[in-house]
C-alpha cells in the first residue's frame, strides 16, 4: 500500500472542520449510531432505505454493472472482482437517495461524486484499500483538479448476504455484516484532516449469496468530472 503523505496544512485544515460538522450533526441524530471503533469515525443507521427502494436500486445495477475497475493499474487483477455503475443522477430514486445522503451528514450536495452502485456475486471481493487517494499517486494531480480529497464514504447495503460479504476494518479489528436498508458512513481522515490509514477497508468475499451496496464519495471541495 502506498505510504500516507499529507498534502499540506491548508487542505487539512478544510477537512478538519469538514470532519467536525460532520460530526457534530450524526451525533446529535438520535437514530445514528457510532460504531466503538478507536482511531475512526464509524456511524451506522438501520432502515435508512426500504425493501422496495433497495429492490429498485438493485434492478438499476443488474442493468448496467460492468466489471469494477481500480484509480491504480498496479494491482493484481483479482483485487476487485465485484461489477459495478455510476446510476443515473436524473433518475429520481437516485436524486432521492443522494440528497437523504447529503441531508443525513449535512455534507454539501455538490462535493458529492455520482452514486455507484457495486454488486458481489459468490466468491467475489474488494481486498484492503482505502478510498483516500494517495498524494504520492500519479492520478493524483487530476484527483485535485476534481474536487481533491476524498473525506466521508457513505455505503448502504441493498440485500443481505447468507454468507460472507463483511465490510472488514482490519486495523479496528472489526467487520459489519450486510443489512438491508443499513447506511454505514466513515471519516477517511483524522479529526486533524489529514489522511486516516485506520479507514483500511475490504469488502469480503461472498460465500453464499449476492451483495448488492450503493456508495456514495465526498470531496473536500466542488467535484466536478
Amino acid at each position: 500500500m502506498t505510504d500516507v503523505i499529507d498534502d499540506g496544512g491548508i487542505a487539512s485544515d478544510i477537512r478538519a472542520r469538514i470532519g467536525e460538522a460532520v460530526r457534530a450533526k450524526l451525533d446529535r441524530n438520535p437514530m445514528v449510531s457510532r460504531i466503538d471503533a478507536p482511531g475512526l469515525e464509524i456511524y451506522g443507521r438501520h432502515n435508512f432505505l426500504d425493501a422496495e427502494e433497495c429492490a429498485a436500486l438493485r434492478a438499476m445495477i443488474d442493468s448496467d454493472a460492468q466489471p469494477s475497475t481500480l484509480f491504480s493499474g498496479s494491482a493484481n487483477s483479482d483485487y476487485r472482482t465485484s461489477h459495478s455503475c455510476n446510476l443515473n443522477p436524473r433518475d429520481v430514486l437516485v436524486s432521492r437517495v443522494s440528497d437523504r445522503i447529503c441531508a443525513l451528514t449535512g455534507l454539501p450536495p455538490d462535493h458529492g461524486e455520482t452514486l455507484q452502485g457495486q454488486r458481489y456475486a459468490l466468491g467475489q471481493e474488494y481486498k484492503a484499500h482505502c478510498d483516500f487517494f494517495p498524494v504520492t499517486a500519479n492520478y493524483w494531480p487530476a484527483m485535485m483538479k476534481t474536487g481533491g480529497q476524498r473525506s466521508w464514504t457513505a455505503m448502504i447495503y441493498l440485500s443481505p448476504v447468507e454468507t460472507g460479504g463483511e465490510t472488514h476494518f482490519p486495523h479496528c479489528e472489526f467487520m459489519v455484516p450486510p443489512v438491508e436498508g443499513m447506511i454505514l458512513i466513515w471519516n477517511n481522515m483524522k479529526p486533524d484532516g489529514a489522511p486516516n490509514p485506520l479507514s483500511l477497508h475490504a469488502a469480503r468475499p461472498v460465500e453464499k449469496g449476492i451483495k448488492y451496496v450503493v456508495t456514495k464519495w465526498f470531496r473536500e471541495r466542488r467535484w466536478t468530472t
